[in-house]
């Protein structure tokens, strides 16, 4: 931490600290669920929301700082990888976004949700 910056000030003061870190948590679990829910969809897409919420996590927890240096070792990895194999990722990126397209134009237009509630019984 730089000398007078406003993370020092927050720790320096002890009625700051706790709601400081919920708030970090906070926004940190936000991006990582973020990350978590584009799992369904094929590709490199997961990895930036998940590597924001640990690089906001690890500005304040250590044990995030450990857990966000391996993530981000193998999201370069897979970076790479997908760089040296730009067709097929592309190729499973645009058929994964097709296939969730498909997935939520079939849910409105066959009205799934209703027919899910009316089988059970909600």
């Amino acid at each position: 931490m730089k000398p007078g910056s406003f993370r020092e000030r927050v720790h320096a003061n002890a009625s700051l600290l706790l709601p400081w870190r919920i708030a970090v948590f906070v926004a940190g679990l936000l991006f990582v669920m973020l990350g978590l829910a584009l799992t369904a969809l094929p590709g490199p897409l997961t990895i930036p929301p998940v590597l924001i919420g640990l690089w906001i996590w690890s500005s304040e927890f250590q044990w995030a700082a450990r857990f966000f240096a391996t993530f981000k070792r193998k999201a370069q990895d897979a970076w790479r990888h997908a760089k040296q194999h730009p067709v097929s990722s592309a190729a499973v990126t645009v058929g994964g976004l097709a296939a969730a397209g498909v997935a939520f134009w079939a849910v409105g237009h066959y009205q799934l949700v209703d027919q899910a509630e009316v089988a059970l019984g909600l």
